[in-house]
């Protein structure tokens, strides 16, 4: 198993030379928030802090279309937007200049809960028996003296691991289409969470969402879970392509630097040991 890292790398930096799919989001259905029934879109943050329920809102149009009904004293909620209007105005000069203003602007909504009349829509659900070998590496690591928060029983829309709350949320299992991505997108947030600086101390302040700093930590926590789906036995050509394509989409510089997943390599190795509770040379 000493080559696994180098194996796994040299198969991801092969795929991006062929040209990789597109990266797919591998569970559905769901929602953590606020958002809008027809489209099925999250509403923004602001909207999210006004609207009353994490649940699906229409507009009254939307309800009356789809042969439902409002509920007899259901009072709307209103949703806001930004509107840009382009008004003339006059320079310093005393030229007239065109200017676009932004506007805010809102419309009513009302709770799905206040309509009669529309079903809601049902996530869909895969059935899967839990794999073994997965298991046994998601136990060894939440077993350990210094471990992450874990919820993976709840339908949720979002995967993602919390340095501030040092908490690992995926979607519930049936979510999943094909299990191995399931266990992928579980170990791929929990190789984040090896990053906190009570463990390998990996996670910087100054990464952000884009940047060189961010996209090098997706590449660890994404090769991360390919090898422990690899170490699993779990591993199908999907779930691979899946996180070949996953990998080049986070980096603008991947094309021009592949060594920087030769480098992101390095630092998944030590999170893999560190979730198997093994050191470097024993793997």
């Amino acid at each position: 198993m000493a080559d696994i890292y180098e194996i796994i790398t040299n198969r991801i930096l092969e795929q991006l030379e062929k040209g990789t799919i597109p990266w797919h989001k591998p569970w559905t259905g769901g929602k953590d928030g606020a958002y809008n029934y027809i489209t099925g879109h999250a509403y923004s943050v602001l909207n999210q802090m006004i609207l009353a329920h994490a649940d699906a809102y229409l507009t009254f149009k939307q309800v009356q279309e789809l042969g439902g009904k409002v509920k007899k004293g259901a009072k709307s909620e209103i949703v806001t937007f930004w509107k840009v209007l382009p008004i003339e105005d006059t320079d310093k000069d005393g030229n007239k200049v065109k200017k676009n203003i932004p506007f805010l602007r809102y419309y009513p909504v009302f709770w799905i809960g206040d309509t009669e009349g529309i079903e809601r829509k049902e996530v869909k659900r895969t059935e899967h028996n839990p794999i073994e070998e997965a298991e046994n590496i998601v136990n060894l690591y939440m077993t350990s003296e210094n471990h992450p928060t874990l919820e993976r029983s709840k339908v949720s829309d979002r995967a993602y691991y919390s340095p501030h709350m040092d908490k690992v949320v995926v979607p519930e299992i049936g979510q999943f289409k094909e299990i191995a991505e399931y266990y992928s997108t579980l170990f791929h947030e929990l190789t984040h969470s090896t990053g906190h600086k009570t463990r390998l101390n990996r996670l910087t302040a100054t990464a952000h969402f884009g940047n060189e700093e961010y996209s090098k930590e997706e590449l660890v926590a994404e090769i991360g879970a390919a090898t422990l789906v690899n170490i699993a036995g779990i591993e199908t050509s999907k779930s691979f392509n899946n996180s070949a394509a996953y990998i080049e989409g986070w980096s603008k510089v991947l094309r021009e630097n592949k060594k920087m997943i030769v480098e992101a390599s390095s630092k998944a190795n030590k999170a893999v040991n560190y979730i198997l509770g093994k050191k470097e040379q024993e793997i």
